[in-house]
């Protein structure tokens, strides 16, 4: 990265080196290529996005196939709005249904995962990790495999995602 031709401050900042930018470019096209390849995928075998599919594999791994939005937008990695579309879309779908709940004094909207969403998710995961495999597992040895998603913990924590606080088993959120 180098800097503005404009630039008015007075320190520079630490510059990337040849080799730091050769990497950090490469990042970039990992960041940009993956989610495009994995979202491909899924459009074309299954229909559906792959926020739409984090969304669907969240609720069949939650208790009773069913999440707050709120907990399940944590989850999907998403905001509240991208989750009432995309679950507005999959509802048209029948793959979910949305609920309101009240309790102790509070007001909430759950999803949960139908049996036809049950067997969406049954039938695009398949693909899915054929797909996450063909770019990402079986390219790598599993010394690459483990160092890359030790740095990709390191990034998401710096980048304010802690993944090593979540279990991988998703939030319960039952009325």
């Amino acid at each position: 990265m180098s800097p503005a031709p404009d630039e008015t401050t007075t320190t520079a900042p630490p510059w990337l080196d040849d080799a730091q930018l050769h990497d950090w470019t490469s990042l970039m096209s990992l960041v940009a290529a993956l989610p495009s390849a994995l979202d491909a995928q899924l459009k074309r075998d299954a229909g559906i996005n792959s926020f739409e599919y984090h969304v669907l594999a969240s609720l069949s791994e939650a208790p009773d196939r069913t999440l707050q939005l709120s907990d399940l937008a944590h989850l999907s990695r998403g905001s509240l709005s991208r989750l009432s579309h995309a679950v507005t879309r999959l509802e048209g779908a029948g793959w979910i249904t949305r609920t309101t709940c009240t309790g102790d004094g509070a007001r909430r909207v759950e999803a949960r995962l139908t049996e036809a969403g049950w067997a969406k998710i049954r039938d695009a995961a398949p693909g899915h990790v054929r797909e996450a495999r063909r770019l990402v597992v079986d390219v790598l040895s599993e010394s690459e495999l483990r160092a890359l998603g030790a740095a990709a913990r390191k990034v998401a924590r710096a980048a304010g995602m802690d993944l090593e606080s979540c279990d991988g088993s998703p939030l319960s959120g039952s009325c």
